[in-house]
């Protein structure tokens, strides 16, 4: 038996983690970490909650105090980094929390696995870090080499991050691997990111905000794609290296709006094309042929049949989405997406 601490995991993509490998290893022993801010949500965990491999803990992983005391008495044997801010235009408008979680606190989380030892470290990353690649370069893409260009506090705390890890390495010879992902979708999607709150805005005939003239580039990944990857990672990668991990899914934002509205038979009339994000990335574009080769990974899904997943999901799910939806939830959309000023004829 194994056991794992998985930090993060009341969020999105640590709470679809923690529901496959719970199941999928039930000799293995799961403890969750989550600090429950906004993007936490113990509801998430409900599925897993009385499983008997499974242990939730609700901890900030900048205590040290409290972190080492888990340690010691858990004695793990992995640890996966999801805890994370996340969301870029929050780190616009407060950078200081995203500096303290995503820096400070992996910096606690290793500290500990140094202090009582562990097998391997995961820090799992983002696609971000590397910046953007132009809109007439389609066949550029992001390798494991390619230099760090961030362009937002978000990004720019990850990249940190993903340096301190493997700094740790070199120093300490902690046993470390990173992962770096294209942008996630599916379950348990917190409603502020482009598809949920699309598919939100579209079931309630509210007009849809998009930045700028939507024609900015993402590759999407299906979330039990990314998950499966990183159980590979952890359990069969190497120390010291990082892993790109994309779905081979580019669409500008501006047709996966346009494909959720289909789907859903909502007009295309809905779209308001809001005031650009400061600093917008123009195009993401992960090569994964590292963990295609060396791992054996490929992704199940393509973005046709994730986002037919992702809407069926959400429309069964509405008692979820609507207890996510809090005030400060609501309040912070309403500062952030303002239709743009009309200009005088």
């Amino acid at each position: 038996m194994a056991k794992f601490l998985v930090s993060g995991g009341a969020g999105f993509i640590g709470g679809n983690y923690l529901h496959i490998m719970v199941d999928k290893y039930p000799n293995d022993f799961f403890v969750c970490i989550d600090a429950l801010t906004y993007a936490g949500n113990m509801e998430t965990l409900g599925p897993i909650l009385n499983k008997p491999n499974f242990k939730f803990i609700h901890e900030n992983i900048c205590n040290r105090e409290a972190i080492y005391k888990i340690f010691k008495e858990e004695n793990f044997d992995y640890v996966i980094n999801f805890a994370a801010e996340s969301h870029v235009d929050r780190s616009i408008e407060n950078p200081e929390i995203f500096l303290k979680t995503n820096i400070l606190g992996t910096q606690v989380l290793m500290d500990a696995c140094r202090k009582y030892g562990i097998k391997r470290y995961h820090q799992v990353s983002t696609d971000e870090v590397y910046g953007d690649l132009p809109l007439d370069r389609p066949d550029l893409f992001f390798h494991e080499d390619t230099p760090l260009h961030t362009s937002s506090p978000y990004s720019a705390s990850k990249a940190s991050a993903d340096l301190l890890v493997l700094a740790y390495h070199r120093t300490y010879n902690l046993p470390v691997t990173i992962s770096r992902c294209s942008n996630n979708y599916g379950p348990y999607h917190f409603p502020e990111k482009l598809i949920p709150l699309m598919i939100q805005k579209a079931l309630k005939n509210e007009p849809l905000p998009v930045y700028g003239n939507g024609s900015n580039v993402r590759d999407w990944l299906y979330v039990e794609d990314h998950c499966t990857a990183i159980d590979l990672i952890v359990r069969n990668g190497r120390n010291g290296e990082i892993y790109n991990i994309g779905g081979h899914n580019e669409k500008t934002n501006l047709e996966v709006v346009k494909t959720i509205l289909k789907t859903l038979g909502k007009p295309e009339s809905l779209i308001s094309y809001v005031k650009d994000r400061p600093g917008h990335d123009l195009r993401y574009a992960m090569d994964p042929t590292k963990i295609e080769s060396e791992l054996g990974w490929k992704p199940k899904h393509n973005f046709d049949t994730g986002i037919q997943a992702t809407i069926k999901w959400n429309l069964e799910h509405q008692d979820w989405i609507q207890n996510v939806e809090s005030g400060e939830y609501m309040n912070w959309l309403e500062r952030n997406y303002k239709p743009k000023e009309k200009k005088d004829a």
